[in-house]
């Protein structure tokens, strides 16, 4: 079974920038496509970033379009989420997946955007 763990959450200030990792056991990061959901209280987990098997497609919800970065590090087993211009809006728990028609999901890690 192929587990994920997510890294690089914590607190940062309006206008700051943060890197989320999500290494994974085995080889699945260079076979199968990742992504990035969040998931803020009270509401419904989202899609953010998604990244196809050869790292040169990707795609983005509108609201982060243009100010989130999704790679990956195949030798590495590691997919990541560059963050900047982040904003309140962007405080949930980031959860990282593997977008197969049987997915996984990894257990989380919080990004709280606050001054």
């Amino acid at each position: 079974q192929v587990q994920l763990v997510e890294s690089g959450g914590g607190l940062v200030q309006p206008g700051g920038s943060l890197r989320l990792s999500c290494t994974a056991s085995g080889s699945i990061v260079s076979t199968s496509p990742m992504a990035w959901y969040r998931q803020a209280p009270g509401k419904e987990r989202e899609f953010v970033a998604i990244i196809n098997v050869g790292g040169d497609s990707t795609n983005y919800a509108d609201s982060v379009k243009g100010r989130f970065t999704i790679s990956k590090d195949n030798a590495k087993n590691t997919v990541y989420l560059q963050m900047s211009s982040l904003n309140p809006a962007a405080t949930a728990v980031y959860y990282c997946k593997v977008s197969t028609i049987r997915p996984c999901w990894g257990q989380g890690t919080q990004v709280t955007v606050s001054s």
